[in-house]
């Protein structure tokens, strides 16, 4: 699914973006943190329902790949390879809240428009 825009932050302030970042950069406990104390902002609940998308993958990918590991190869490759895609797309995650816009990390990043806080 290709990279979509979705649109500026109308409050750019430093202290939401700050709040979308560490929502991301914490995961879990990020949004949860967003959730109280940010519930009403856009920007910072944008960041922190695609960290609980990240996270979510995350913990998927993590049985998928240990799953994966019966198979001795091609197994520790299966497991390489998820990891380093849940690392780019938590680093993206960060990268994008810092911006200041509203963009969706890419492959999972539309999951998030379906949760309603």
């Amino acid at each position: 699914m290709p990279k979509k825009k979705i649109k500026k932050s109308s409050d750019k302030s430093n202290n939401n973006i700050i709040f979308a970042f560490l929502a991301t950069f914490l995961s879990i406990i990020g949004f949860i943190i967003a959730l109280i104390a940010k519930r009403r902002d856009k920007y910072v609940m944008f960041y922190a329902k695609q960290s609980l998308i990240v996270f979510i993958a995350s913990v998927i990918a993590g049985i998928l790949a240990k799953t994966s590991l019966i198979f001795p190869i091609m197994g520790n490759i299966i497991n390489l390879a998820l990891n380093i895609i849940i690392f780019i797309l938590w680093l993206l995650s960060w990268i994008y809240a810092l911006s200041g816009e509203m963009k969706e990390v890419p492959i999972i990043g539309y999951l998030a428009r379906s949760f309603k806080f």
